[in-house]
């Protein structure tokens, strides 16, 4: 900063003490008066307060849903309590009691249903497995590995009905059906 000469600084506080002597000497008597003018007008009226109408009611529709910040574990662990609840009560899994036959061994696709006999109205269907063997096949049957019990033997087709798991625990029913296989003729 650069020095003031002797001259400006004293014209400076010159200054500055006028400021301040002119502030010091001012009387109040304009506001008082002005204050008590306001004070004297009478206040406007004070409009009524608004009709107040009740609330309508409503419904919270979304208490059933999941709450937004649960995780997917939580969800899973959910389901998979509810599942075996209707499971229980469903009572749907496979038998693990009853005795197995030959043809559970095979998964299905590496079984090939190679014709039909007929006996008495009762279609049995021939099926031949990777092993060579062929069997006769008829509704109540069980084949492949995931509990497959045979519904119905058709005369291009054998339709199954499978137990399998469904990821979460517990198991469902999945329809398949193994078509019949035609032969080269040589």
């Amino acid at each position: 900063m650069m020095p003031l000469s002797r001259s400006k600084a004293s014209i400076s506080i010159m200054v500055i003490a006028l400021a301040l002597v002119g502030c010091t000497g001012s009387s109040m008597d304009d506001l008082r008066a002005q204050v008590d003018e306001i004070k004297a007008q009478k206040a406007p009226p004070i409009p009524p307060l608004p009709e107040f109408r009740p609330a309508e009611g409503f419904v919270y529709s979304a208490a059933d849903l999941d709450h937004p910040f649960t995780s997917w574990m939580d969800k899973i662990a959910r389901i998979q309590a509810e599942q075996s609840m209707q499971q229980e009560k469903d009572g749907l899994r496979p038998d693990l009691e009853r005795r197995r036959e030959s043809l559970e061994s095979f998964p299905l696709d590496t079984l090939r249903m190679v014709g039909t006999l007929t006996r008495e109205s009762v279609v049995v269907a021939l099926v031949s497995s990777p092993d060579g063997l062929v069997s006769r096949i008829q509704p109540g049957n069980y084949l492949g590995q995931n509990h497959g019990k045979v519904v119905d033997v058709l005369g291009d087709k054998i339709e199954i009905m499978e137990i399998v798991a469904d990821g979460l625990g517990g198991w469902q029913y999945r329809p398949t059906s193994i078509a019949l296989v035609e032969q080269d003729k040589k």
